[in-house]
């Protein structure tokens, strides 16, 4: 009993680490342009560096609803021990990149791996933890992502110190020893597998079926746009932050990156722990807990996009910055919860794996739109835009998704 009321926790810190490195690996190099120019000389256009850090969403993007529909149906431990070695091998082959073209490359393999991860993780997170504590398991979850997020943000500053391509072989290594680790110590939820086969042992609803079961259910299509729109800024601020904070308060890159990135992360690790109790509470007496919980934190990103756009002294792009995680973390938080009010547990890493393509696609267009921004010299507007978006699907958001239970069976 013990055992079986601890190791969901296990799950958890074993999946922070990873969900660590996931950030961490594809982070880093949006602080690292300085450094690698002088060797990839291509990298001197804005527009170039865009494309090589949108080519991983693109791919990460498509392969995300593949990911979702294999994760349903086959082990998911394996998929993300295998995610992570591979992922993590391309890092380190980062490091012997000797132009443009093999750096592209490298990011679309890295996009296929990497998608492979967060279907898996979150419905086995979604799995091992009950309503009264699923929103704190997938928030703190989320913090992982946050620290890799925070500390990529010193992929310039370690360049600095050593080589660029030092950086990638290290942080390659790191992870490629990790998921050796993960093969004795992470297992899948007991009674999902024969014990001595990896053959799902639950009814598996077929791929049409329940493709079906998802598009003509209408709260799916709201969770979808509620998913996808908030990801314009979300991306944008993983990406283009740091090129923001050096712009907007006149400093170099080496103090921008990790500024920028450890702002977001201290403010949102925060967030997806208060939004995490805060859900886990409220559901207990009301069913739209985890929606208005959602709801509170994307209306805080509204403000904090306008004072990213504004701010040209350290306190209202701090502020902005601040005020940024702290929402996105409770929105962060409560994305698979809410999912688990609308989808049953069969379709859970499908239906989050689709979810994670329209995010990532928005994701995409936006660092491509804010490389161009960057280069017209007009990147602070483009922030500021954003806030309007956020608003409209706020409002859909708040009107249409009515939960009738805390878990869709």
């Amino acid at each position: 009993m013990k055992e079986k009321n601890i190791y969901p926790w296990v799950v958890v810190a074993l999946l922070w680490v990873v969900a660590l490195l996931n950030y961490m690996d594809r982070q880093m190099l949006s602080t690292m342009r300085d450094a690698m120019m002088a060797d990839i000389t291509e990298l001197e256009i804005a527009a170039n560096f865009g494309r090589l850090m949108a080519v991983f969403l693109w791919i990460y993007g498509f392969m995300s609803p593949v990911s979702g529909i294999i994760a349903d149906r086959l082990n998911r431990k394996w998929l993300i021990v295998g995610s992570l070695f591979v992922w993590s091998a391309v890092t380190w082959r980062m490091g012997y990149a000797s132009n443009f073209s093999e750096l592209y490359v490298l990011r679309a393999i890295m996009g296929v791996s990497e998608a492979l991860y967060i279907p898996s993780a979150l419905s086995l997170i979604a799995d091992f933890h009950t309503d009264k504590t699923r929103s704190l398991a997938v928030g703190i979850h989320m913090t992982g992502l946050y620290a890799g997020q925070a500390i990529g943000g010193f992929g310039a500053t370690v360049a600095n110190k050593i080589s660029w391509e030092a950086t990638f072989h290290y942080f390659g290594i790191i992870g490629v020893v990790y998921s050796l680790i993960l093969i004795f110590f992470l297992r899948e939820k007991e009674g999902r597998y024969d014990r001595k086969t990896t053959t799902q042992v639950s009814d598996k609803i077929p791929l049409l079926k329940g493709l079906s079961m998802l598009f003509t259910n209408i709260a799916f299509w709201v969770i979808l746009f509620y998913f996808a729109v908030p990801s314009l800024p979300g991306w944008a601020t993983k990406n283009w932050l740091p090129t923001l904070f050096s712009e907007n308060l006149s400093i170099d890159m080496t103090q921008a990156g990790p500024l920028s990135t450890i702002t977001i992360a201290v403010s949102s690790f925060i967030g997806v722990i208060f939004g995490g109790i805060l859900s886990d509470k409220w559901i207990q007496r009301n069913l739209r807990g985890r929606v208005y919980t959602g709801a509170i934190g994307l209306g805080l990103t509204i403000p904090a996009l306008l004072l990213l756009g504004t701010g040209h002294t350290l306190l209202p792009v701090i502020g902005g910055a601040v005020c940024f995680g702290i929402g996105f973390g409770m929105f962060d938080a409560n994305n698979m919860p809410i999912l688990c009010q609308f989808v049953p547990a069969r379709l859970r890493a499908t239906a989050y794996g689709i979810m994670n393509m329209t995010g990532v696609f928005a994701g995409a267009l936006i660092t491509s739109l804010l490389g161009k921004s960057m280069d017209g010299g007009h990147l602070a507007q483009d922030f500021m835009l954003m806030a309007g978006v956020v608003a409209l699907i706020l409002i859909l958001q708040l009107t249409i998704l009515r939960p009738k239970t805390n878990e869709m069976k």
